[in-house]
């Protein structure tokens, strides 16, 4: 198997961007995240970075995709980043979400874990086949019954989180998933709130289906989020997968790791030689 990551993180409507991403891989095992601060500029998007350099520095060391090992990764992110307030100022109040996929190239399988309401996709055939279940409040009443998924999407309360990275006294809750199989052109989505919110699972389906590859996907949906989003709307990130057929041409990452966590976005194929 082959993976092409292509990543998108804009700022939006603020005047900073809080959310980070950032992937992993050697020959056999690719780990990829995003992760989405708050607690103002010089807070979100540092409680966001060191929640990203803790889970690939952790996957890097010890790679594997089953349970126990992501939900240590982000157990452990949540220590950093109360470490890191105990700075003090900006800091203290810091606190950011974080999704994560870690993906097998040797078996064809992946999982994924996440707390707060960044969320992970999975896509077959064109189709929504599964997704992250959200930490908030709306996610609450969806469960509930009183509200549908595109009601929870517009409810006035839908960024009130029930869990983040950045607590001792009341660790995150964690949500990790079994190890899932994967099949040649199957599509991963990680993305923070911003674009999920205004756009909504119905649409990510459509411009998937209405796309060539994953560069002409990440680039309608940010698009799309510009045409659609309101004034002042939240930051956003997309971190998209691409799963192809071996081909003969793949091409690895450098083992650097500046490349390896570097923030800027664009195509990235990874493969098994």
């Amino acid at each position: 198997m082959e993976v092409e990551i292509v990543t998108l993180s804009k700022q939006g409507g603020r005047s900073y961007n809080e959310d980070v991403h950032g992937h992993w891989h050697d020959d056999r095992f690719v780990a990829c995240l995003v992760a989405d601060g708050a607690g103002g500029h010089g807070g979100g998007d540092v409680a966001a970075a060191t929640a990203r350099a803790s889970v690939l520095e952790g996957f890097g060391a010890a790679p594997a995709i089953e349970a126990t090992v992501l939900r240590g990764l982000i157990e452990e992110a949540n220590r950093a980043v109360v470490a890191r307030q105990a700075e003090g100022g900006k800091l203290s109040a810091m606190r950011s979400t974080l999704v994560m996929a870690a993906i097998d190239l040797q078996e064809n399988r992946f999982a994924w874990a996440h707390t707060g309401d960044s969320r992970a996709y999975l896509f077959r055939d064109g189709a929504l086949v599964t997704r992250t279940v959200d930490h908030s409040l709306v996610q609450q009443m969806v469960a509930g019954g009183m509200l549908d998924a595109e009601g929870a999407r517009l409810h006035p309360q839908r960024n009130m989180l029930l869990s983040a990275l950045g607590s001792l006294d009341e660790p995150p809750e964690i949500a990790v998933s079994a190890p899932m199989p994967l099949a040649s052109d199957d599509v991963l989505l990680l993305c923070s709130d911003g674009v999920w919110e205004p756009l909504g699972d119905e649409v990510l389906v459509a411009l998937l289906q209405a796309s060539r590859n994953a560069s002409h996907w990440v680039e309608q949906i940010d698009q799309q989020i510009k045409a659609v989003a309101r004034p002042g709307h939240d930051n956003y990130t997309a971190l998209a997968i691409w799963l192809h057929v071996d081909s003969d041409n793949t091409v690895l990452l450098p083992d650097d790791e500046d490349d390896m966590l570097d923030d800027e976005g664009g195509p990235t194929p990874i493969g098994k030689p």
